[in-house]
């Protein structure tokens, strides 16, 4: 599975780096792209530096570099999930705003009718934000909010992360074992 994951800026940087971790145990080529905001997020958030998420990855990609292939639909991919996806970047894909290589290999997965998984972490929603998601979704994303839920007993934040992180692998039908299921 070819894979494109791209980071965005706002905060929710674990959920990114455990989807890579993830999907690398799975041996998915990984597409990595991340913002310049992520970056400092992670280092923040995770305490960790770009280079050592970019070894999470098979390719690394600069979020100005529109001469990557992920520029263009042409470039052949199952997914792409961006996670977290800042409200910055929800607005640019909702309104086919290329103006950096994660919105522009977004909206070429909505314009090729790749799968598009978006993971907002903001909260509380404002009325423009809702809309750019409703657009999302009409135009064929996945949203997929970072909300974990508590029926699988989660003990610590963990088991939160990993809920989240296996939703987003079971939107991409890869086999885990991250939390336990309604009623199992």
């Amino acid at each position: 599975m070819r894979v494109v994951v791209g980071i965005t800026g706002a905060s929710g940087a674990i959920y990114g780096l455990r989807v890579l971790e993830e999907l690398k145990k799975r041996k998915a080529e990984i597409h990595l792209i991340i913002s310049k905001n992520a970056a400092f997020i992670i280092k923040g958030e995770c305490g960790k530096d770009l280079e050592e998420v970019k070894r999470l990855a098979d390719r690394f990609y600069e979020n100005h570099d529109f001469s990557s292939p992920l520029a263009s639909g042409s470039f052949k991919i199952d997914a792409m999930i961006v996670v977290p996806c800042s409200v910055k970047t929800l607005s640019a894909i909702a309104n086919s705003y290329a103006d950096t290589l994660i919105s522009r290999s977004a909206i070429n997965c909505l314009k090729e009718g790749r799968k598009l998984i978006l993971v907002p972490r903001e909260t509380p929603l404002d009325i423009v934000t809702i809309e750019n998601l409703f657009k999302a979704k009409q135009a064929g994303a996945i949203i997929l909010p970072a909300m974990p839920a508590f029926y699988h007993q989660p003990r610590d934040i963990d088991d939160l992360i990993d809920f989240v992180v296996g939703k987003i692998l079971d939107q991409l039908g890869i086999e885990h074992n991250l939390f336990k299921r309604w009623m199992e």
